[in-house]
């Protein structure tokens, strides 16, 4: 019996020789030569010569030695051969990056070696650190506090190795701090550093997501913190509480600055205030604009209307305005003009007869017998509406029956009005009738005008004229209704 392959299996087969071949391609790789490692609380970056035989991946935790002791970092990329490999980048590039985030601002240390692979018990240890950074921040609260300092404890920071303890504060003014560092010292064997910081820098250490739902910049990427003006958020059109337009440190947002060249090269397009400009409506004077949208407000000379143009369609005063190509117009059924073009004549007349409101006829058409039939079986609802409406007029004005708007009627002049009765045959029945048309009706349209008056005579109407109200005498005047 023979045996057939599961889908599932072939697929768990593919996906296990994809990771074997992924595998070997690691393996015969090089060996980096330098490890590029973010370390601290402030998430200092640094790179360090490697000396080991194992190829650790980007996210691994390295064991450092750094100026401060022994530590560990995260390693983020490898400078070595291997770039291209979509898992390492070359020296050239990540000084390249260095040099767009802040050059010799960057703080970039190279002073330093990248010891091994962190192992379960490196991880540990780091974790019992961590833990105990709140008891030595309350500690040192304590005791500034107690000695009555002008000085705020923001963080503390030990390390792996236990060579230095390092306590971040917050002061406005200079801070004689010698008889803290006294009693730190008898109670920490370790090395003791404090370490003055700004709002920014605070704000780096125990600051997490922001009002946009992100990690906060200085905490996670940004790492020099340039001064920003109120002048960013006056040109983008911000508001101006400082409420909304401050970050976690109580200082302008940083994401301020990202925009702020782009806004820059925007606003140079518009023209200034108070300055006259030709638009496709006439000459103006620019009142507004909007730097997003690329939108003047112009009031013209005439009219003193204000328009909102584009700034592409500005032109010098007294000049000519741009020209554009007109794009396709789209019509209700979303076809465009285009569409239409290998569209026979037949088919363009029938999609405007199906625009046009039922019960609606053209003026230049035929009125044959079924196209009539099609024009009203359309809207009952409104033949309706039409047969109440000639009641009403012929119940409360004596009778007398009105037009009924028919194609014939349009075209037909009225007879001249006779005071001393109601108008005659021909004058009076020719606008009923068609007879000032371009076509005798139909026979059909015949029969349906014969029921409709007998229906009406029968009512107790008398039948008034068929003509206008101004052919012979007023629509409440009988007169025969016959054919």
């Amino acid at each position: 019996m023979p045996i057939t392959p599961l889908p599932q299996f072939e697929a768990d087969l593919a996906e296990h020789l994809a990771e074997e071949a992924e595998r070997e391609a690691y393996e015969r790789l090089n060996v980096p030569k330098t490890l590029v490692v973010r370390f601290g609380s402030l998430k200092m970056v640094g790179e360090f010569p490697w000396r080991s035989d194992a190829k650790p991946g980007c996210g691994s935790k390295i064991v450092v030695r750094t100026s401060r002791g022994t530590e560990i970092g995260e390693m983020l990329t490898s400078t070595c051969p291997n770039s291209g490999c979509s898992k390492s980048v070359s020296r050239q590039e990540m000084l390249e990056y260095i040099q767009n985030s802040g050059g010799k601002n960057y703080p970039f240390y190279t002073n330093g070696e990248a010891l091994r692979i962190a192992t379960k018990e490196d991880l540990d240890r780091q974790a019992a650190c961590d833990e105990a950074r709140h008891g030595l921040i309350r500690e040192a609260k304590a005791l500034v506090k107690s000695l009555g300092l002008p000085m705020e404890i923001a963080d503390a920071e030990p390390i792996l190795g236990g060579e230095r303890i390092t306590w971040y504060y917050v002061s406005e003014d200079r801070v004689d701090f010698r008889a803290l560092v006294q009693a730190l010292r008898e109670r920490h064997t370790e090395k003791v550093e404090l370490r003055q910081v700004g709002a920014r820098d605070e704000a780096r250490l125990t600051a997490d997501y922001e009002r946009c739902g992100q990690y906060c910049c200085c905490k996670n990427f940004l790492k020099v913190l340039k001064p920003i003006s109120m002048r960013s958020a006056k040109i983008q059109k911000a508001t101006l509480d400082p409420l909304k337009i401050s970050g976690r440190c109580g200082r302008l947002m940083c994401c301020l600055r990202y925009e702020d060249e782009t806004y820059d090269e925007l606003r140079k397009r518009l023209p200034h205030r108070k300055t006259r400009v030709g638009t496709p409506e006439g000459n103006g004077i620019v009142i507004d604009s909007q730097i997003l949208t690329q939108l003047v407000l112009v009031e013209l000379d005439g009219t003193r209307n204000r328009v909102a143009i584009p700034v592409e369609d500005l032109t010098e005063p007294g000049a000519e305005p741009p020209k554009r190509e007109a794009e396709p117009r789209a019509d209700r059924g979303g076809r465009s003009e285009r569409d239409g073009e290998g569209e026979s004549g037949e088919g363009r007349k029938k999609r405007r007869r199906r625009r046009k409101k039922p019960g609606e006829q053209d003026a230049g058409a035929p009125e044959d017998g079924a196209k009539a039939e099609t024009a009203t079986e359309g809207a009952p609802a409104k033949k309706k509406k039409k047969r109440r409406r000639r009641r009403k007029n012929a119940g409360g004005e004596g009778g007398g029956a009105p037009t009924t708007g028919d194609a014939a009627g349009a075209n037909t002049e009225p007879a001249p009005s006779n005071d001393s009765g109601p108008a005659t045959g021909p004058s009076s029945g020719g606008a009923t009738e068609g007879s000032g048309g371009e076509s005798s009706p139909s026979p059909t349209k015949k029969k349906k005008r014969r029921r409709r008056r007998k229906k009406l005579g029968g009512e107790g109407s008398g039948g008034g004229a068929g003509g206008n109200a101004d052919s012979g005498g007023s629509p409440g005047d009988g007169g025969g209704g016959g054919d």
